[in-house]
């Protein structure tokens, strides 16, 4: 496997699951999506007391930008990590102008939302105004829009669950996107749901919820927060992703690729979310 990224999820899973040793020694890109589905690789391991070791990418590239992105120092809870570079990992030297936005962040309770809301507020004018050329109301969208999906593990996946943001140059596009994942390994979508409602499906929770604006809450009023994500993905012609159990449900701009809805993929357990923000 030469990438970890979303398209390549289900390989990744399939792959390492059942492996004792995780081999990136031939990985020459990775994203937020695939640092998080990782992590929450070693999260599903670590529940089971089983403790894998990870061989690192060869690249150097790649090992500075999971050093960039503060991979190393979750990922020492959950895997041994064996590397055949010349330095250790945490001895690469970080990059001052980095396209960060958010490093990899927990999310346990709602004071880290406040954390992560206050670290990204005040980095979007570097690289959500001049790389993006959002105005103020599009980074307060970005803003709001953030803090939902982050305030949906503390509400609903009973689990903790982890953050990252990076601006990529996409060349086919000839722009820059930003690309938002935020993961967990709780309850899921069906299973939050099913107090209130009959799903038949992982495919039908993720639809009430991100369509419909269900809640496993009767109170008023929750549930829109992921309608609000949407409709500001959709205004700023976005792509958003959500993958829950064996099902995955896109919204797919003009720009993108993938299919809107897909069933029984490897099955694996909470939420995984992928927000990709073009330039204006």
């Amino acid at each position: 496997m030469t990438q970890l990224t979303e398209d390549t999820f289900d390989q990744t899973l399939q792959t390492f699951i059942r492996s004792e040793q995780i081999d990136l020694s031939g990985v020459s890109f990775i994203d937020p999506y695939g640092m998080l589905g990782l992590l929450e690789i070693g999260e599903l391991c670590m529940l089971e007391d089983v403790r894998k070791t990870v061989i690192l990418p060869r690249s150097d590239e790649v090992l500075r930008y999971l050093a960039r992105m503060d991979f190393f120092t979750i990922a020492r809870r959950y895997f041994s990590l064996d590397s055949s570079a010349p330095e250790p990992p945490e001895k690469l030297q970080r990059s001052a102008d980095s396209d960060v936005l958010l490093e990899i962040t927990p999310i346990e309770r709602s004071n880290d939302i406040h954390l992560i809301v206050g670290k990204v507020r005040d980095r979007a004018q570097a690289i959500l105004a001049t790389h993006l050329r959002y105005d103020d109301r599009a980074i307060n969208g970005f803003i709001v829009a953030l803090s939902e999906v982050c305030q949906n593990i503390i509400e609903h996946s009973e689990n903790k669950g982890f953050v990252g943001i990076q601006k990529y140059r996409f060349s086919s596009l000839n722009k820059n996107v930003v690309k938002i994942a935020v993961m967990d390994v709780g309850v899921g979508f069906r299973t939050s749901l099913s107090g209130r409602f009959k799903l038949k499906s992982d495919l039908e929770a993720i639809e009430k919820a991100l369509l419909h604006g269900a809640s496993r809450y009767e109170d008023e009023g929750r549930g829109h927060g992921l309608a609000a994500v949407r409709r500001f993905v959709t205004q700023w012609n976005g792509k958003l992703s959500i993958r829950s159990g064996s099902a995955r449900l896109s919204l797919i701009p003009s720009w993108s690729r993938g299919r809107e809805r897909e069933q029984y993929l490897t099955r694996f357990p909470g939420a995984q979310v992928n927000i990709l923000l073009p330039e204006v």
